[in-house]
């Protein structure tokens, strides 16, 4: 399978990301993420709104 490349850096390609709702079910493909640490784009859904980033930070919790 061929990943789609970061149109952002045009250097890494976009990975998708899954994770778990709050009932424990399934969200596939919550966000993509570029694999260029140096770009760090990403698009995501949380809570049916869709968010487009420059950087990644991690998680809080």
């Amino acid at each position: 399978m061929e990943f789609p490349k970061c149109r952002k850096c045009n250097q890494g390609v976009l990975i998708p990301l899954s994770d778990f709702g709050q009932d424990g079910a399934p969200i596939l493909y919550k966000a993509w993420v570029c694999t260029d640490p140096d770009c760090g784009f990403h698009i995501r859904i949380d809570r049916g709104e869709i968010s487009i980033g420059k950087s990644i930070r991690p998680s809080t919790r």
